[in-house]
């Protein structure tokens, strides 16, 4: 809650600054990117080339979404799409743009007592966490990784329910707290891998299903609509989106984002842009 609070306070402070001058853009991010670091990486890039200054508020992406309702928000990086939709449609957003993926991974103790590990459908696995009833941890926060979780127990025609399947109380403040707190509890959770790369090193616990296509991860860019709030920075804004979808811009910055680092690639390119000019190689 401490950093939901947090980041609505840098709202309050950022909204009247943001509409006050040009070259300047607020940008309202789901949590994970944030906690990553490539929102920050992305920010400085475009501000050090173009000399307008992003700064961003950070929650979970229905949270996110409700922010940039209030018409104070020039561009919304969030990644759930049916939330998306639903933003777009009722006015607040002129379009979907693909920006990058991840995936999303499930991960529990070394132990593995519901014996998921290596399990190749995600569904399945979950299926056999609630039979084995083994300890799992959910952000119960209608962020864009909790819709996604959701999703899954529905596809498993599931509705998680009793002491096993815990909804972490703190899941607003993102997905390295909750993380953290399956960690120290000892149980499963479903987080996107750039998060658990990001603060591996203090974890106990492992990735044990992966790889299945239902686990990807898709983080997209919504032009708050000007026509909606005449006082969005859609110039900048759009300017913003275009250096972001730019395959030797953004986009290279978000394929070798991770590498030096952590020795992985941690987000994977998804403009347009890039899928034109390298699907063809």
């Amino acid at each position: 809650m401490k950093r939901l609070i947090a980041a609505v306070a840098l709202f309050g402070i950022c909204t009247t600054t943001a509409h006050a001058e040009k070259g300047f853009i607020m940008l309202a991010s789901t949590i994970g990117p944030i906690d990553a670091g490539i929102v920050t990486t992305l920010e400085d890039a475009f501000e050090k080339e173009s000399g307008v200054r992003v700064r961003h508020v950070g929650a979970g992406t229905g949270a996110a979404l409700k922010i940039s309702e209030k018409g104070s928000i020039d561009l919304v990086m969030v990644h759930a799409k049916s939330l998306e939709e639903k933003f777009v449609a009722a006015g607040f957003g002129t379009e979907r743009i693909p920006l990058m993926y991840n995936d999303f991974v499930i991960v529990g103790p070394s132990s593995d007592p519901a014996g998921v590990r290596g399990m190749k459908s995600a569904t399945a696995a979950l299926s056999k966490i609630a039979e084995k009833q083994g300890t799992f941890i959910s952000r119960g926060d209608k962020s864009g990784t909790h819709v996604a979780e959701s999703e899954l127990w529905t596809k498993a025609g599931l509705k998680p329910s009793g002491a096993w399947y815990k909804v972490y109380e703190k899941g607003n403040e993102g997905n390295v707290a909750t993380l953290r707190f399956a960690n120290n509890s000892g149980a499963y959770t479903f987080i996107d891998r750039a998060t658990y790369l990001s603060i591996k090193k203090e974890l106990k616990l492992e990735i044990l299903v992966e790889g299945d296509e239902a686990l990807l991860n898709r983080i997209s860019l919504i032009p708050v609509s000007q026509k909606k709030y005449p006082k969005v920075n859609s110039l900048d804004s759009a300017a913003f989106v275009t250096w972001l979808t730019n395959p030797s811009k953004g986009q290279k910055i978000i394929a070798e984002f991770g590498i030096d680092r952590f020795g992985a690639q941690m987000f994977f390119p998804d403009s347009k842009e890039w899928h034109a000019q390298h699907d063809k190689k």
